[in-house]
């Protein structure tokens, strides 16, 4: 069997300054962008076009514009110089690196206090913790997985894991329970100031516990971030309405007390997700495989008065 027959491309450097000069739609620009002459962009240009046998600019004495051939050769030059470049950045990538995209909740409320487990359990990765509200694109961020509160469908593209329910708990601290008293219904907490997050779950929460239908509160304090509610009734500013994960600790600590002895199923869970083709496999694996084991002691613990490694760190 004859070998293969040899692909004639054309020049890189031609394809390069192409693929610069049509994003920037000036031969100047892209002269400055790769760092050479106006004239080195302009001649790798008419060699490329040459070698094509094609004509890819419309030049006028102020501007060049791509002809209709040119804009479509660019879609493909710029897909595979992005190719590339991911090819690249997977090899310069430190292996043990992961970095995980979380909420800032999340993070301080959970993740954090218990990362020294998983650093016991694989001293030799080292995990960044990126905050942010944003879901991550895997393709153009660093993140290798990402930790998010909400519901299946998910895009094709990611694989995912249920990692925790989220379970709603009112809590305040003993200081305002002794000062203001046990509030045991709806009426009694028109007395209280209610600390509220973006979720704004609380009409969730009254229904569930009290069949109360379009509930609402006049005295009120709103809050971006879950944790930041959260501080507001440790430090006797309200009642909270927060997962039970992340207050657990704190409720354990006698810092916060769980009020009206009920938890209701919010309408999102907590979950893992990573790209279905996931950088650092190994390393991202050891951190997934973790985050499962601590969903599973969870779930043990629930049922039982069984010790729990994941919680209370």
């Amino acid at each position: 069997m004859p070998p293969p027959k040899r692909r004639r491309l054309p020049s890189l450097n031609g394809l390069r300054a192409f693929e610069v000069a049509g994003r920037r739609q000036n031969f100047r620009l892209a002269a400055e962008e790769i760092g050479v002459t106006q004239g080195a962009i302009a001649q790798h240009i008419r060699a490329l076009e040459d070698d094509l046998g094609l004509k890819l600019f419309e030049r006028t004495p102020r501007s060049v514009v791509l002809t209709e051939v040119g804009r479509t050769y660019l879609s493909h030059v710029s897909r595979a110089f992005e190719l590339l470049s991911e090819a690249t950045d997977e090899l310069r990538e430190d292996p043990n690196q992961v970095t995980i995209n979380v909420t800032p909740s999340f993070a301080s409320r959970w993740l954090l206090p218990h990362l020294q487990e998983f650093r016991r359990a694989y001293p030799e990765v080292e995990v960044s913790i990126l905050a942010t509200e944003s879901m991550p694109d895997f393709r153009a961020s660093d993140a290798n997985l990402a930790i998010r509160d909400g519901h299946p469908p998910f895009s094709a593209s990611v694989q995912h894991d249920l990692l925790f329910e989220r379970r709603l708990v009112a809590v305040a601290s003993p200081k305002l329970i002794e000062e203001k008293g046990l509030p045991t219904t709806p009426e009694d907490l028109q007395e209280f100031v209610l600390l509220h997050d973006m979720e704004n779950e609380w009409p969730l929460f009254m229904k569930s516990v009290f069949g109360t239908e379009n509930f609402t509160s006049t005295n009120n304090i709103n809050f971006n971030f879950a944790t930041l509610a959260i501080d507001g009734a440790i430090a006797s500013q309200g009642i909270a309405l927060a997962s039970s994960l992340f207050v657990q600790a704190e409720v354990d600590g006698g810092r916060l007390v769980k009020l009206f002895g009920a938890e209701v199923r919010a309408d999102s869970d907590y979950y893992i997700i990573k790209s279905a083709h996931s950088r650092n496999q190994v390393a991202t694996k050891h951190v997934w495989d973790w985050l499962v084991s601590c969903k599973d002691r969870q779930q043990v613990r629930r049922s039982g008065p069984v010790v729990d490694d994941c919680h209370g760190a």
